[in-house]
């Protein structure tokens, strides 16, 4: 698979008078996990939809290999990259395999028919996120841990270079935060699939992500990798906690909040 160069270039987005990104300005890392982290309101959902075109920076720009995403046509910047929004729709009626069926709107004209291509793509993405034999089922009758299964299903149909997640396992039992987890790091590993997740544990953000970007009131204030990032100064200060990290167990990191500040 190729792989994007994507910046940010000085990029800004308000609303009104509200600055929610401010001059951002970044090379992101083009291969490993890169993990968003920030506290509820830093800006982490609205960096991802303007890294996916779909909000017009108030100033400033992402650049995908130099290009401003915003003048990428949207059928091309959805074979680069696709995105798994915090709360999908669920599609009402439509059964798993129709919902994953969308992610192939980037290959198809207005109203033809899906290819053999696009079939064998639909069953594969299926297959490799587990939900094949809901195949037939209306996905309004799914767990919340299969329902993400379907949508990073969708996501995968569209063959993107680089994979979006937004909190994709956001009110998740425990059981479906590993597994959606783990098939994340799966797709990264052996598909060589770039991905960025925007995530609020930070222990899960220490085990999972390569790297970091870190936003405090729309500002990028660190970036990194992720063992040099996320120190418990840094808690303390974009979080206003106090935290250990707990670092004795190799492969199992975890950071443990202890107080606010």
């Amino acid at each position: 698979m190729d792989i994007m160069h994507l910046q940010f270039d000085n990029l800004s987005y308000h609303i009104g008078p509200a600055a929610i990104l401010r001059d951002i300005h970044a090379d992101v890392p083009p291969q490993g996990i890169v993990g968003l982290i920030g506290p509820n309101g830093a800006g982490k959902s609205t960096l991802l939809r303007a890294i996916n075109g779909l909000i017009r920076p108030s100033s400033g720009s992402v650049l995908v290999n130099g290009r401003s995403v915003t003048r990428i046509p949207e059928r091309q910047r959805a074979r680069l990259m696709a995105m798994m929004p915090q709360n999908p729709g669920i599609g009402f009626g439509f059964t798993v395999e129709e919902v994953v069926a969308m992610g192939r709107y980037p290959y198809l004209s207005r109203l033809k028919p899906l290819s053999n291509r696009c079939r064998d793509v639909i069953a594969e993405s299926m297959a490799t996120t587990g939900v094949a034999h809901l195949a037939e089922r209306r996905t309004t009758h799914l767990s919340g841990g299969e329902r993400q299964r379907v949508f990073l299903a969708r996501a995968l149909a569209q063959e993107p270079q680089l994979l979006l997640l937004d909190e994709p396992i956001a009110n998740l039992d425990i059981k479906y935060q590993l597994e959606i987890l783990d098939l994340v790091q799966q797709l990264h590993q052996k598909r060589e699939m770039q991905v960025i997740v925007a995530i609020h544990d930070l222990t899960w953000a220490l085990r999972v992500c390569t790297h970091l970007l870190v936003l405090k009131e729309g500002s990028l204030v660190a970036a990194g990798p992720t063992a040099d990032v996320l120190t418990e100064a840094l808690v303390e200060d974009v979080f206003g906690v106090r935290a250990r990290l707990a670092l004795e167990q190799p492969g199992e990191p975890r950071l443990d909040v202890l107080a606010p500040v």
